[in-house]
């Protein structure tokens, strides 16, 4: 398989570019970028080609809440290392890109996961391309498994800090009832992607912050105030708002597969994407990890505390897919639109991503009958299989 910075070009069963199904095409990857899909009787007879075979090349997924994966979980490692770790264990299992996620915590924890995300940015880190920053600014009702003494409102430094420059997505999910009136329209106009949640504010709340900038919502359905006959909530407000992206969790834990579906025929077309939640176990061999020195464990499928509640989520992103597509029911090409351009347009980068299509950027995933991934590429650059040290 050609390295990094070679050209190579790329067949397989079938392909998705992000807007319809090929067959018979090759993929031409030029350096960090692809130049050209074509049909495969198009090239020259003696270009040489890498047939994938039996699988389905499509656009690299991209995952905006990933606490952890590998065996580390962002807030017990936020550094460079831990970083890596997570990122590559959701690139064998086909993320290419991913917004690392740091939970409610202390300001200097989240600074250091900040400063960390941005040096592997710099750096060209292979699938790491902004930060989520999930919390503190909750409704202490709906902080789900966030530690109760970390939840706060921001104060002038918090503010200040968020608001500064930076060459890369920072998303920041908060329950908008929790700021004071014009500090939703000064993190948007700063240029952070502002996202409710973890939210008990009712509906006219939730409207009044969308129009103050709130791009979006923080896994639909969970930990913020439901729809109902009389009080559309939260919910309500996300499914109903056409300008505004929703996350949510397609684990079959957190969402059921019939609301998962019923969500996808709510939502504006194009604004619904999937999320993994995912926690450190993802990609290792573990079934277990510390969450705020408390054991997070697997069990039947899921994460849960020792109380029995939902601790983020013990899937990747084509797990997701797999999920949405199966058991939810939603045409494959949509699902995959959802774990890839949907996402980058939430993040504004849908000019170099989420499609396969010249002058984008060579991140691919190819994937087996079971959605396994067998290959994957980030920046034109080949990565190990899964399974392969």
């Amino acid at each position: 398989m050609p390295g990094p910075g070679v050209t190579a070009t790329l067949t397989a069963r079938r392909i998705f570019d992000g807007e319809r199904w090929l067959r018979d095409h090759v993929i031409v990857v030029d350096g960090q970028r692809i130049s050209s899909v074509m049909q495969r009787k198009q090239l020259p007879a003696d270009t040489p080609v890498t047939d994938l075979g039996d699988t389905t090349i499509a656009p690299g997924l991209i995952d905006v809440q990933v606490n952890g994966g590998g065996g580390v979980l962002l807030n017990n490692q936020p550094d460079r290392s831990g970083l890596r770790s997570i990122a590559r264990a959701h690139r064998c299992a086909g993320t290419t890109a991913i917004m690392p996620t740091v939970i409610s915590d202390t300001a200097a924890l989240v600074r250091s996961a900040a400063e960390a995300a941005a040096a592997a940015i710099a750096d060209e880190e292979a699938g790491i391309i902004g930060l989520h920053i999930e919390g503190p600014f909750f409704a202490p009702a709906r902080r789900g498994t966030h530690k109760a003494d970390m939840i706060r409102r921001p104060d002038a430094g918090d503010l200040e800090w968020l608001c500064q420059p930076r060459p890369f997505p920072l998303m920041l999910t908060l329950a908008p009832e929790q700021l004071q009136a014009g500090v939703v329209r000064m993190l948007s106009d700063a240029g952070v992607l502002v996202c409710a949640g973890h939210t008990d504010a009712d509906y006219e709340r939730v409207r009044q912050a969308i129009d103050e900038g709130v791009r979006g919502f923080t896994h639909l359905f969970n930990a913020m105030s439901p729809l109902t006959s009389r009080e559309p909530g939260a919910v309500g407000a996300a499914l109903e708002d056409a300008a505004t992206w929703a996350g949510i969790i397609a684990d079959g834990h957190h969402v059921h597969p019939a609301t998962l579906a019923l969500a996808q025929r709510c939502k504006a077309r194009g604004k619904l994407f999937l999320v993994s939640d995912a926690m450190a176990t993802v990609g290792s061999a573990q079934d277990s990890f510390e969450l705020y020195g408390k054991r997070i464990t697997v069990r039947d499928g899921c994460l849960v505390n020792a109380e029995g509640r939902l601790a983020g989520s013990a899937i990747s992103l084509l797990d997701a897919v797999r999920i949405a597509h199966r058991e939810a029911g939603i045409e494959l090409g949509e699902c995959l639109r959802m774990a890839s351009l949907y996402p980058a347009t939430f993040l504004k980068l849908e000019h170099e991503r989420g499609r396969l299509q010249a002058g984008y950027r060579a991140d691919l995933v190819a994937f087996d009958e079971h959605f396994a991934a067998t290959d994957t590429w980030v920046g034109g650059e080949h990565l190990a299989h899964p399974g392969q040290p």
